[in-house]
């Protein structure tokens, strides 16, 4: 009987040591993160106006795959990073995106333009330039007599600006964050040894740059949307954008003159003038076969135009 008692004992010992394990391995990535920026991305609330906007260079701000051999550029988790923002970007139906990355500063963008030029090279609405400012992974894990487990994070943070391409401005900054983790254990020799889940990596980054991503199309939704005049031919006016791009049949704008372009003695910074209004017009008609060739047909409906030298911009009537 005594006997039993100690056979007993030493069981229920032998089990309080050992550490707790949980079920089958399950990645866990920052909900809070990805299930709001999903919102965003993949489901716009209603059609817009395109923006357009240009991704230009990613750094890598952390110590993270730098080594002796590292050049400065083309550096892996910053390009992973600007890839991926650009699909996001793309994904929500919202802007025309063009790549950037052989243009190393904005400055050098400002001097391919005239001088006096008022429009930007592509006719972008603003840049955007980043960096990944924080990566880390950590390893924690509990170990008993028979048993042990291991859980793997990796964090991220990535940082964006949107400038102004004719001005070199920053006029917005953003930043999101994102982790993604993954759990292991094993009892008696029995169950999964996990090596480091490189795939994690990726999770966070993806989490991160989708929370960026809510940040910048809110921003950006808000800026004033234009175009330019293609061609005045009489009462008709063809101007660059179409229905791909969010305009509909029947939509009215406003046709402006350019504003002339001024330094400020106060900033340095060019401003541009006011223009004069001219006319309103009315969508009537699409043209084009592409997001990025198409145009649309107005008629003018008050006001009038001429086929001068004046250059006109299409704006949105307030």
């Amino acid at each position: 009987m005594l006997k039993n008692v100690i056979a007993v004992a030493m069981g229920a010992a032998i089990l309080g040591a050992c550490a707790t394990v949980d079920e089958a391995p399950t990645r866990v990535s920052s909900p809070a993160v990805t299930v709001e920026a999903q919102k965003v991305v993949q489901a716009p609330v209603k059609p817009t106006l395109k923006r357009r906007i240009a991704v230009a260079r990613f750094s890598n701000s952390t110590r993270y795959g730098k080594g002796l051999l590292y050049d400065g550029e083309n550096d892996p988790l910053a390009d992973q990073a600007r890839d991926m923002l650009v699909k996001r970007l793309v994904e929500t139906g919202q802007f025309m995106v063009f790549e950037r990355d052989n243009l190393e500063e904005i400055g050098l963008e400002r001097s391919l333009l005239g001088e006096g030029e008022v429009a930007n090279l592509v006719g972008v609405d603003a840049v955007i330039i980043g960096s990944v400012t924080e990566f880390g992974r950590k390893t924690e894990g509990q170990s008993g007599f028979l048993s042990s487990t291991k859980k793997q994070t990796v964090e991220a943070a990535v940082e964006a600006r949107l400038v102004d391409p004719r001005t070199a401005l920053a006029f917005f900054s953003a930043s999101g964050q994102g982790a993604a983790s993954t759990e292991s254990g094993e009892v008696a020799g029995f169950g999964s040894q996990a090596a480091y889940d490189a795939s994690l990596n990726d999770s966070a980054i993806s989490a991160a740059v989708s929370d960026l991503t809510s940040e910048i199309v809110g921003n950006l939704a808000d800026r004033p949307w234009s175009t330019d005049v293609l061609k005045v031919d009489g009462n008709r006016v063809f101007i660059s954008g179409g229905s791909r791009q969010g305009l509909k049949l029947g939509d009215r704008f406003t046709i402006e003159t350019v504003g002339e372009t001024v330094k400020s003695g106060q900033t340095g910074m060019p401003i541009t003038l006011p223009g004069e209004k001219l006319a309103e017009v009315e969508v009537i008609s699409f043209f084009g076969d592409s997001e990025y060739s198409e145009g649309s047909i107005a008629t003018v409906i008050s006001g009038a135009l001429s086929e001068g030298d004046s250059k006109f911009v299409v704006r949105e009537m307030k």
